[in-house]
């Protein structure tokens, strides 16, 4: 009898299980999770697993963990602080992988963007925020915020401060946000608004009674090259307001530092109100010199005048503050020599109110003068 010779197939064997140490690349194999490498500069969205005293830790998604440590821990550790743990953020990778193996970040980017966003709110509610006074110059003085850098302008200083701004050089205190600006990295602060709060809403409650229009008798307290600020009496509340250099005089005014000085007294007209400022003039107080120039002045009348600016197609003469005449070339006899801050005699030859020009001769003898009809 024939026997069978039972046959056996060949199967697949799997391969036995490593009864050592699982390796690395065992593991990551087995991980359900992605993997990701990372490049300098790339931006991650990062898990913070812990906060520890100089660094902080998170799951980046990656076959190890990133980490904040060092200057980047340093200069963010506010911001880190304000975390929760299993918050995310975006960062940014600064080293893909350091010496022990961690992909080191960098929050400054994150960080500034909560930083701009919360002055921004605090600008929209009114809020205080807390400084500390680096250094004073004299238009203000420099502080730090978060370790950001902001200015603190000597017009927004209380009465206390702005006699020692020294003192606060190394000092907390609180502030107002004035202006905030992230693209231009721009941020304006008040001390004064909050030192001298009550005072303020008391200004700004009497501004808001004033029209455009309005005429005060006022005392200048400050003389700069842009203008003068002068202070008024609304409903018996001082209030500060600019009279630009342009709003002056009807006179050309180059330096109001010669034109006024502090303590002068000066009558100013609102010309409007915009933000809670006030926006003066001294020549609309005083009115338009242009206003019936023609019952003043009428053709052939004689007068004195000073010559304001010489040019190449004649001179332009003063006859009062605001009011300019122009003596043509045509007019000027050959060889006669004139120049800026002359005096001399002239004619009215026409007057053009709507224009605002006046056209002048020159008297050079005691007879009739060129051109006189």
């Amino acid at each position: 009898m024939a026997v069978r010779k039972s046959v056996t197939k060949n199967k697949a064997v799997k391969p036995r299980a490593s009864r050592g140490k699982v390796t690395m690349a065992e593991l990551l194999l087995r991980s359900p999770l992605e993997i990701h490498g990372f490049k300098r500069g790339q931006k991650v969205k990062a898990k913070l697993i812990g906060l520890e005293k100089s660094q902080a830790d998170f799951n980046i998604g990656g076959k190890t963990e990133g980490v904040i440590r060092g200057i980047y821990y340093t200069e963010t550790r506010g911001f880190l602080k304000t975390l929760k743990k299993s918050e995310t953020v975006e960062l940014v990778v600064i080293d893909p992988e350091t010496f022990d193996g961690h992909v080191l970040l960098s929050a400054r980017h994150a960080a500034r963007a909560q930083f701009w966003s919360r002055l921004t709110d605090l600008k929209k509610t009114g809020g205080t925020l807390t400084v500390c006074g680096i250094s004073v110059n004299d238009r203000g003085v420099s502080v730090e915020v978060d370790s950001m850098s902001a200015f603190v302008p000597v017009s927004q200083l209380g009465k206390v401060a702005s006699r020692d701004p020294e003192k606060l050089v190394g000092q907390t205190f609180l502030v107002k946000v004035l202006e905030v600006d992230p693209e231009k990295q721009r941020l304006v602060l008040s001390e004064r608004a909050v030192s001298e709060a009550s005072e303020i809403k008391r200004t700004q409650k009497a501004i808001k009674s004033v029209k455009e229009g309005d005429v005060f008798k006022g005392v200048v307290t400050t003389v700069t090259s842009f203008g003068v600020f002068v202070e008024i009496k609304v409903n018996k509340v001082p209030v500060e307001g600019l009279v630009h250099v342009s709003e002056l005089s009807w006179a050309k005014v180059s330096d109001p530092r010669e034109f006024l000085r502090e303590g002068d007294t000066v009558e100013v007209q609102v010309l409007h109100v915009e933000d809670g400022k006030l926006a003066l003039s001294m020549k609309q107080a005083q009115g338009d010199p242009w206003v019936e120039i023609e019952k003043k002045y009428k053709p052939e009348d004689r007068l004195k005048g000073k010559i304001v600016k010489v040019s190449n197609f004649g001179v332009f003469v003063e006859l009062t503050p605001g009011i300019e005449g122009l003596i043509h070339m045509t007019k000027i006899p050959p060889g006669t020599a004139l120049k800026k801050g002359q005096e001399l005699n002239c004619y009215i030859e026409d007057v053009d109110s709507k224009s605002r020009k006046i056209s002048l001769g020159l008297i050079v003898t005691s007879s009739k003068p060129i051109g006189y009809k």
